[in-house]
């Protein structure tokens, strides 16, 4: 706590200072000021000074003049947040906020950061590493959000709302050329056909050669190949009715991301493994599971709302999502199956949420009911040659959750504002899983019928009801039109299941699942502008206990491998965020970000393999994808150029202090490393044609973002590891018509 006080003095010191130098420095005449966001964080439109919620917001003007890919380009702009490529696939999301979130994307496992897509719920991580175009903003709000939004909002929500249809028909096309023959190409058309009715179509597809080479297959790995399609219709029968339907569908046929070796192969009698050295290029691999991977997810959603008086409106959102996953992880990187996994998956969602806002004069309130019924389902091979033997899993995870939420703001005084706001949660899963060994190179699941069956590890269903209710309190002040300082008290639920890789033979209380964990979080911040609206400053201390927190382990076990889920103690969080915009001279601003987080293991109960016995690992276990520090910095150069148009420059550094990818520290833990990237955009001056120039990871920095950690002679001591991008140069055209 003392470094956390530490941070808090310090902000607030820094918040209390700036007022009294905005009034003895006079800003030059003509300075630019910094402009005011409006979000939709706590579900209805406010500016972002006024939300009582750390929140970050980036609008589709930045994220283009940035030449944001993905939304993994948050991480390097959001304070305390991981946003990252899931290992061994190419478009599979991992998210952590504050310390919280999910790393193992197996099917039947829920993430602890929520994804919405227009307010659309997305509970499958595979797919959800959404490429950016025809986007309004992204917000990331941090710390629990349960009584704002649908589900799974215990560590935070990430938003993607999608660009809306107004104004005369207009068509665009934008294509970028760049490095490792990228080659992209977005296409849309929309507008109001009528007064009351408007269509949107966007197509997109993103095409790039790998970073480097499968040297057994001569693949390309980590290429590129995605297409995707959105189209909207809107309509208004009467100035207080409006419907949106909208549909998408993402298609991805990159080829499978084997990683990187990072230590020589040793087979189970404890010799080199021919071709099993450490490969120079950090993108190449020998893998030989194969080159085949699909990704397909699509779904549609129909927003209704009414405005039945000015200050009350009904909203309806209901969607169905969908999608199917094929393809192959080679963990040992080796031509030879010492340890290769193919897999797929498929699930599908149906989501209803019912929305009651009202807006008085002294009373905000938002309402919902929220329901989900879902699949996720999958099977997968453990393939070890070594040992002939081949461990077939396969099952499913039933999902129906109710709840209902509300958020109520109430104005006590013109200064004091009061929010009040509960959930109520109910899920019930059902969980079928099936393990079993087999004698040969992969089972009849994946292609080998005359694989002979072996010992079945298991074979069982389990049913479990998880309830809960979650509160939230807030308290905000404006210290006058410029400052609002708020205190907040809320707390995050994630319901418990079932591990899929359950062994009941290694394990037999995995039958039982594992149980919800739960998140108590205290927050305080002061949000607001300076010099004359020349600065813009956001600022959040936090401190967080985590309750019988999941934690994912595999351990090999002989020949075999055990995994549970398992609910291991007790934690805590705390630490501090800064966000800002300073506007230097009229052509020239700077955005700033930083992020302090210190979270440590109360409480680590788990088995000892050498003792047998369940001891306290709490001293030895650390937080995974949660670097101390994060930090970001970068300049906006702005030039008006009257008839010839308009220039940008942007140049930016981003900085993530060390950090271990698992809560056992490893070789594949992370150093502190800082990314610096640079783009350069020229606009016509009638605001129809578009040139920019992006260059990223401009210093070559190498950097993981996953691993596998599998030692051992058995498994070929496969300790693999996968790897951000490395520098690129894009040129982007883009043309209005």
């Amino acid at each position: 706590m003392n470094t956390l006080f530490k941070a808090a003095l310090l902000a607030s010191a820094a918040m209390a200072v700036a007022p009294a130098a905005a009034v003895a420095q006079a800003p030059a005449q003509g300075v630019s000021v910094v402009e005011e966001l409006v979000v939709t964080a706590r579900r209805r439109e406010e500016t972002l000074k006024d939300v009582p919620v750390a929140v970050t917001a980036v609008t589709a003007e930045r994220l283009e003049a940035t030449g944001a890919a993905d939304i993994t380009r948050l991480q390097q702009s959001t304070p305390n947040l991981t946003v990252q490529v899931a290992r061994g696939s190419n478009s599979t999301l991992i998210s952590f906020i504050r310390g919280v979130g999910q790393q193992d994307p197996l099917w039947g496992f829920e993430p602890g950061v929520g994804l919405y897509v227009d307010d659309v719920y997305i509970a499958r991580p595979q797919g959800a590493v959404l490429d950016i175009f025809d986007i309004e903003r992204l917000e990331v709000l941090r710390g629990p959000q349960g009584t704002l939004y649908g589900r799974n909002t215990i560590g935070g929500a990430i938003k993607y709302v999608t660009a809306k249809i107004d104004g005369e028909p207009e068509m665009r096309f934008k294509g970028q050329l760049g490095s490792y023959n990228q080659r992209d190409f977005i296409g849309s058309a929309k507008g109001m056909v009528s007064d009351n009715l408007g269509v949107g179509l966007t197509w997109a597809s993103f095409d790039r050669d790998g970073y480097g080479t499968n040297l057994t297959t001569g693949a390309e790995h980590y290429n590129k190949d995605v297409s995707a399609a959105r189209a909207t219709v809107e309509f208004s029968p009467t100035p207080h009715l409006f419907f949106r339907l909208a549909g998408d569908i993402v298609t991805d046929r990159s080829n499978p991301r084997h990683g990187h070796r990072e230590t020589a192969a040793f087979n189970i009698a404890n010799q080199p493994i021919p071709g099993g050295e450490v490969l120079p290029n950090v993108y190449d691999t020998r893998a030989g599971a194969g080159d085949k991977n699909r990704v397909d997810s699509r779904g549609v959603s129909l927003l209704g709302e009414w405005a039945a008086s000015e200050s009350l409106t009904f909203k309806s959102i209901s969607a169905y999502r969908t999608g199917e996953t094929a393809g192959e992880i080679d963990f040992d990187t080796l031509p030879a199956p010492y340890l290769d996994i193919p897999a797929r998956y498929n699930d599908h969602q149906f989501t209803q949420e019912l929305q009651l806002l009202y807006s008085g004069d002294r009373v905000q309130a938002v309402g919902g009911l929220f329901y989900l019924n879902a699949t996720a389902a999958g099977a997968f091979d453990t393939v070890l040659s070594q040992a002939a033997l081949t461990i077939a899993t396969a099952g499913h995870v039933d999902t129906e959750s109710w709840s209902a939420f509300a958020d109520v703001s109430f104005d006590l005084t013109e200064a004091l504002t009061l929010s009040v706001g509960g959930r109520y949660t109910r899920d019930e899963k059902t969980g079928v899983v099936y393990r079993q060994n087999f004698t040969g190179i992969r089972s009849p699941l994946f292609g080998n019928p005359l694989a002979t069956p072996g010992l079945v590890r298991s074979n069982f269903t389990s049913t479990d009801t998880y309830e809960k209710f979650t509160p939230r309190v807030s308290a905000s002040y404006d210290f006058g039109s410029e400052l609002t300082g708020y205190a907040s008290y809320s707390q995050g639920f994630k319901s418990g299941g079932f591990d899929m890789r359950a062994d009941a033979i290694l394990t037999p209380t995995s039958r039982d699942g594992y149980a919800p964990e739960t998140v108590d979080s205290y927050e305080a911040g002061l949000k607001g502008y300076f010099f004359d609206r020349r600065l813009s400053l956001n600022t959040a201390v936090f401190y967080a206990q985590y309750q019988d927190q999941q934690v994912t382990l595999q351990t090999p076990v002989g020949a075999s491998i055990a995994s549970q889920v398992l609910n291991v103690g007790e934690s805590h969080m705390s630490g501090v965020e800064v966000e800002g915009v300073a506007y230097l001279t009229p052509e020239l601003s700077a955005n700033f970000a930083l992020g302090y987080i210190k979270a440590e293991f109360d409480e680590y109960r788990a088995l000892n393999p050498l003792t047998g016995q369940i001891e306290d690992f709490a001293d030895s276990r650390v937080f995974q994808n949660t670097p101390e520090w994060t930090g970001a910095f970068s300049l906006t150069y702005r030039r008006d150029m009257g008839d010839k148009g308009k220039i940008s420059f942007i140049p930016s550094a981003s900085y993530r202090s060390s950090f271990s990818m698992f809560e056992i520290p490893s070789r594949l833990d992370q150093g502190a490393y800082w990314l610096y990237d640079a783009s350069l955009m020229w606009t016509s001056a009638d605001d129809r044609y578009r040139v920019g120039l992006h260059g990223k990871n401009l210093g070559e920095e190498t950097y993981r973002i996953g691993g596998y950690n599998f030692p051992g002679g058995l498994f070929a001591n496969s300790v693999t590891a996968y790897y951000g991008p490395p520098r690129t140069v894009t040129l982007s055209l883009e043309a209005k018509f």
